[in-house]
Protein backbone atom coordinates (compact mmCIF):
# COMPACT_ATOMS: atom_id res chain seq x y z
CA UNK A 1 0.00 0.00 0.00
CA UNK A 2 1.27 3.45 -0.92
CA UNK A 3 1.32 6.28 1.60
CA UNK A 4 -1.09 8.39 -0.46
CA UNK A 5 -3.54 5.49 -0.50
CA UNK A 6 -3.29 5.18 3.29
CA UNK A 7 -3.96 8.91 3.67
CA UNK A 8 -7.08 8.66 1.49
CA UNK A 9 -8.35 5.69 3.49
CA UNK A 10 -7.55 7.50 6.74
CA UNK A 11 -9.57 10.53 5.63
CA UNK A 12 -12.46 8.31 4.56
CA UNK A 13 -12.40 6.52 7.91
CA UNK A 14 -12.19 9.73 9.93
CA UNK A 15 -15.14 11.40 8.25
CA UNK A 16 -17.28 8.28 7.81
CA UNK A 17 -16.82 6.93 11.35
CA UNK A 18 -18.82 9.72 12.96
CA UNK A 19 -21.05 10.72 10.08
CA UNK A 20 -23.84 8.10 9.75
CA UNK A 21 -22.61 6.56 6.49
CA UNK A 22 -20.59 3.49 7.64
CA UNK A 23 -16.83 3.87 7.78
CA UNK A 24 -16.21 0.14 7.27
CA UNK A 25 -18.42 0.15 4.18
CA UNK A 26 -16.62 3.15 2.74
CA UNK A 27 -13.20 1.68 3.48
CA UNK A 28 -14.24 -1.52 1.77
CA UNK A 29 -15.45 0.18 -1.40
CA UNK A 30 -12.48 2.57 -1.50
CA UNK A 31 -10.04 -0.33 -1.20
CA UNK A 32 -11.77 -1.94 -4.17
CA UNK A 33 -11.62 1.26 -6.21
CA UNK A 34 -7.97 1.91 -5.33
CA UNK A 35 -7.00 -1.69 -6.07
CA UNK A 36 -5.76 -2.37 -2.53
CA UNK A 37 -5.75 -6.07 -1.71
CA UNK A 38 -3.48 -6.23 1.35
CA UNK A 39 -4.26 -5.11 4.89
CA UNK A 40 -7.96 -5.91 4.89
CA UNK A 41 -9.82 -5.93 8.15
CA UNK A 42 -6.74 -5.30 10.34
CA UNK A 43 -5.88 -2.07 8.54
CA UNK A 44 -9.51 -0.96 8.84
CA UNK A 45 -9.52 -1.62 12.57
CA UNK A 46 -6.26 0.28 13.08
CA UNK A 47 -7.81 3.26 11.32
CA UNK A 48 -10.70 2.95 13.76
CA UNK A 49 -8.10 3.23 16.54
CA UNK A 50 -7.08 6.55 15.00
CA UNK A 51 -10.63 7.83 15.35
CA UNK A 52 -10.62 7.01 19.06
CA UNK A 53 -8.15 9.85 19.63
CA UNK A 54 -10.67 12.64 18.85
CA UNK A 55 -13.34 10.79 20.85
CA UNK A 56 -11.11 10.95 23.91
CA UNK A 57 -10.27 14.61 23.25
CA UNK A 58 -13.87 15.75 22.74
CA UNK A 59 -15.51 13.57 25.40
CA UNK A 60 -12.83 13.41 28.09
CA UNK A 61 -15.19 14.85 30.71
CA UNK A 62 -17.81 12.18 29.98
CA UNK A 63 -15.07 9.51 30.13
CA UNK A 64 -13.95 10.71 33.56
CA UNK A 65 -17.55 10.67 34.78
CA UNK A 66 -17.70 6.95 34.06
CA UNK A 67 -15.42 6.39 37.07
CA UNK A 68 -17.52 8.40 39.53
CA UNK A 69 -20.00 6.86 41.94
CA UNK A 70 -22.60 5.40 41.65
CA UNK A 71 -21.09 4.20 38.34
CA UNK A 72 -24.48 4.06 36.60
CA UNK A 73 -23.16 5.24 33.25
CA UNK A 74 -20.23 2.79 33.47
CA UNK A 75 -22.68 -0.07 34.01
CA UNK A 76 -24.79 1.15 31.10
CA UNK A 77 -21.70 1.22 28.90
CA UNK A 78 -20.83 -2.34 29.90
CA UNK A 79 -24.39 -3.47 29.13
CA UNK A 80 -24.22 -1.71 25.75
CA UNK A 81 -20.87 -3.34 24.90
CA UNK A 82 -21.70 -6.98 25.64
CA UNK A 83 -23.92 -7.62 22.56
CA UNK A 84 -21.28 -6.33 20.13
CA UNK A 85 -18.57 -8.39 21.85
CA UNK A 86 -20.64 -11.57 21.47
CA UNK A 87 -21.55 -10.82 17.86
CA UNK A 88 -17.97 -9.99 16.91
CA UNK A 89 -16.73 -13.19 18.54
CA UNK A 90 -19.06 -15.46 16.59
CA UNK A 91 -19.64 -13.58 13.33
CA UNK A 92 -16.40 -11.66 12.77
CA UNK A 93 -14.84 -14.26 10.45
CA UNK A 94 -18.10 -14.65 8.52
CA UNK A 95 -18.37 -10.89 7.95
CA UNK A 96 -14.76 -10.69 6.78
CA UNK A 97 -15.26 -13.58 4.35
CA UNK A 98 -18.58 -12.35 2.94
CA UNK A 99 -17.83 -8.66 2.50
CA UNK A 100 -14.11 -8.79 1.72
CA UNK A 101 -14.51 -11.42 -1.01
CA UNK A 102 -14.01 -8.96 -3.88
CA UNK A 103 -16.79 -10.49 -5.99
CA UNK A 104 -20.23 -9.39 -7.19
CA UNK A 105 -21.92 -10.94 -4.15
CA UNK A 106 -19.78 -8.80 -1.83
CA UNK A 107 -20.64 -5.69 -3.87
CA UNK A 108 -24.37 -6.50 -3.68
CA UNK A 109 -24.20 -7.21 0.06
CA UNK A 110 -22.53 -3.86 0.64
CA UNK A 111 -25.19 -2.12 -1.47
CA UNK A 112 -27.92 -3.81 0.57
CA UNK A 113 -26.46 -2.70 3.91
CA UNK A 114 -25.97 0.86 2.63
CA UNK A 115 -29.69 0.87 1.78
CA UNK A 116 -30.58 -0.46 5.24
CA UNK A 117 -28.67 2.40 6.84
CA UNK A 118 -30.37 4.89 4.53
CA UNK A 119 -33.76 3.54 5.57
CA UNK A 120 -33.09 3.62 9.31
CA UNK A 121 -31.78 7.19 9.09
CA UNK A 122 -34.85 8.34 7.19
CA UNK A 123 -37.18 6.73 9.74
CA UNK A 124 -35.20 7.99 12.75
CA UNK A 125 -35.38 11.59 11.49
CA UNK A 126 -39.16 11.28 11.16
CA UNK A 127 -39.48 9.69 14.62
CA UNK A 128 -37.17 12.21 16.26
CA UNK A 129 -39.07 15.21 14.92
CA UNK A 130 -42.56 13.78 15.47
CA UNK A 131 -42.02 12.02 18.81
CA UNK A 132 -39.16 13.86 20.52
CA UNK A 133 -39.60 12.58 24.12
CA UNK A 134 -36.19 13.72 25.43
CA UNK A 135 -35.90 10.91 28.00
CA UNK A 136 -32.78 10.37 30.12
CA UNK A 137 -30.44 7.51 29.29
CA UNK A 138 -31.48 4.30 31.08
CA UNK A 139 -30.41 0.67 31.33
CA UNK A 140 -33.19 -0.25 28.92
CA UNK A 141 -32.18 2.31 26.29
CA UNK A 142 -28.48 1.47 26.68
CA UNK A 143 -29.29 -2.19 26.00
CA UNK A 144 -31.28 -1.20 22.91
CA UNK A 145 -28.33 0.86 21.66
CA UNK A 146 -25.97 -2.01 22.44
CA UNK A 147 -28.05 -4.46 20.42
CA UNK A 148 -28.04 -1.98 17.54
CA UNK A 149 -24.25 -1.69 17.76
CA UNK A 150 -23.91 -5.48 17.63
CA UNK A 151 -25.68 -5.53 14.26
CA UNK A 152 -23.50 -2.71 12.95
CA UNK A 153 -20.36 -4.86 12.81
CA UNK A 154 -21.53 -5.53 9.24
CA UNK A 155 -19.91 -3.17 6.68
CA UNK A 156 -22.44 -0.74 5.23
CA UNK A 157 -24.44 -0.55 8.45
CA UNK A 158 -23.24 2.66 10.06
CA UNK A 159 -22.29 2.12 13.69
CA UNK A 160 -22.96 5.72 14.68
CA UNK A 161 -26.10 5.92 12.56
CA UNK A 162 -27.53 2.61 13.82
CA UNK A 163 -26.77 3.31 17.47
CA UNK A 164 -28.09 6.89 17.35
CA UNK A 165 -31.22 5.66 15.55
CA UNK A 166 -31.79 3.09 18.31
CA UNK A 167 -31.42 5.81 20.94
CA UNK A 168 -33.84 7.95 18.98
CA UNK A 169 -36.43 5.15 18.84
CA UNK A 170 -35.97 4.69 22.61
CA UNK A 171 -36.73 8.39 23.10
CA UNK A 172 -33.33 9.37 24.52
CA UNK A 173 -32.63 13.11 24.57
CA UNK A 174 -30.55 14.00 21.51
CA UNK A 175 -27.35 15.26 23.14
CA UNK A 176 -27.26 12.37 25.64
CA UNK A 177 -27.95 9.96 22.80
CA UNK A 178 -25.03 11.32 20.78
CA UNK A 179 -22.56 11.42 23.68
CA UNK A 180 -23.31 7.86 24.74
CA UNK A 181 -23.14 6.61 21.14
CA UNK A 182 -19.63 8.03 20.81
CA UNK A 183 -18.57 6.58 24.18
CA UNK A 184 -19.81 3.17 23.03
CA UNK A 185 -17.25 3.16 20.24
CA UNK A 186 -14.31 3.05 22.67
CA UNK A 187 -14.54 -0.49 24.16
CA UNK A 188 -15.75 -2.05 20.90
CA UNK A 189 -12.94 -0.63 18.78
CA UNK A 190 -10.29 -1.44 21.39
CA UNK A 191 -11.57 -5.00 21.69
CA UNK A 192 -11.68 -5.51 17.92
CA UNK A 193 -8.16 -4.12 17.56
CA UNK A 194 -6.85 -6.47 20.26
CA UNK A 195 -8.44 -9.56 18.69
CA UNK A 196 -7.33 -8.59 15.19
CA UNK A 197 -3.81 -7.80 16.38
CA UNK A 198 -3.43 -11.20 18.04
CA UNK A 199 -4.69 -12.86 14.85
CA UNK A 200 -2.16 -10.98 12.69
CA UNK A 201 0.69 -12.00 15.00
CA UNK A 202 -0.39 -15.64 14.95
CA UNK A 203 -0.71 -15.65 11.16
CA UNK A 204 2.66 -13.97 10.77
CA UNK A 205 1.22 -11.32 8.46
CA UNK A 206 3.40 -8.42 7.33
CA UNK A 207 2.24 -4.92 8.29
CA UNK A 208 3.46 -1.85 6.40
CA UNK A 209 4.20 0.47 9.30
CA UNK A 210 4.69 3.82 7.52
CA UNK A 211 1.42 3.80 5.53
CA UNK A 212 -0.36 2.62 8.68
CA UNK A 213 0.98 5.59 10.67
CA UNK A 214 -0.08 8.10 8.01
CA UNK A 215 -3.50 6.50 7.79
CA UNK A 216 -4.07 6.54 11.55
CA UNK A 217 -2.97 10.17 11.94
CA UNK A 218 -5.21 11.27 9.06
CA UNK A 219 -8.14 9.35 10.58
CA UNK A 220 -7.60 11.15 13.90
CA UNK A 221 -7.59 14.62 12.34
CA UNK A 222 -10.58 14.10 10.08
CA UNK A 223 -12.42 12.26 12.85
CA UNK A 224 -12.19 15.32 15.09
CA UNK A 225 -13.76 17.45 12.37
CA UNK A 226 -16.51 14.88 11.78
CA UNK A 227 -17.44 14.72 15.48
CA UNK A 228 -17.94 18.48 15.63
CA UNK A 229 -20.08 18.38 12.50
CA UNK A 230 -22.12 15.39 13.68
CA UNK A 231 -22.92 16.93 17.06
CA UNK A 232 -24.52 19.88 15.27
CA UNK A 233 -26.44 17.60 12.91
CA UNK A 234 -27.85 15.51 15.76
CA UNK A 235 -29.30 18.57 17.47
CA UNK A 236 -31.42 19.16 14.35
CA UNK A 237 -32.00 15.45 13.60
CA UNK A 238 -31.42 16.18 9.91
CA UNK A 239 -30.43 12.83 8.37
CA UNK A 240 -32.30 12.68 5.05
CA UNK A 241 -29.35 13.92 2.99
CA UNK A 242 -27.23 11.10 4.38
CA UNK A 243 -30.00 8.69 3.35
CA UNK A 244 -29.88 10.02 -0.20
CA UNK A 245 -26.08 9.81 -0.25
CA UNK A 246 -26.18 6.18 0.89
CA UNK A 247 -28.65 5.28 -1.86
CA UNK A 248 -26.15 6.69 -4.36
CA UNK A 249 -23.30 4.73 -2.75
CA UNK A 250 -25.37 1.54 -2.88
CA UNK A 251 -25.87 2.00 -6.60
CA UNK A 252 -22.19 2.86 -7.07
CA UNK A 253 -21.09 -0.34 -5.31
CA UNK A 254 -22.93 -2.56 -7.78
CA UNK A 255 -22.48 -0.46 -10.93
CA UNK A 256 -18.73 -0.04 -10.45
CA UNK A 257 -18.28 -3.80 -10.11
CA UNK A 258 -20.52 -4.69 -13.05
CA UNK A 259 -19.02 -2.01 -15.31
CA UNK A 260 -15.38 -2.04 -14.25
CA UNK A 261 -14.93 -5.13 -12.09
CA UNK A 262 -14.08 -3.08 -8.96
Amino acid sequence: MEIWQAIILGAVQGFAEFLPVSSSGHLLIMQRWLGITEGGLFFDIMLHIGTLIPVIIVFYKEILELFKKPFDKMLMLIIATIPAAITGMFLGDFVEGAFYGGDLLAACLLAATFLLTATELFISEWVSKKYDRALPLSYKSSLAMGLAQSVAIVPGLSRSGTVISAGCFAGVERSKNANFAFLMSIPVILGAALVSGVKVIKDGATIEVLPLIFGVVTAAITGYIAIKVMLKIIKKANYKWFSLYLVIMAAASVISFVAFGV
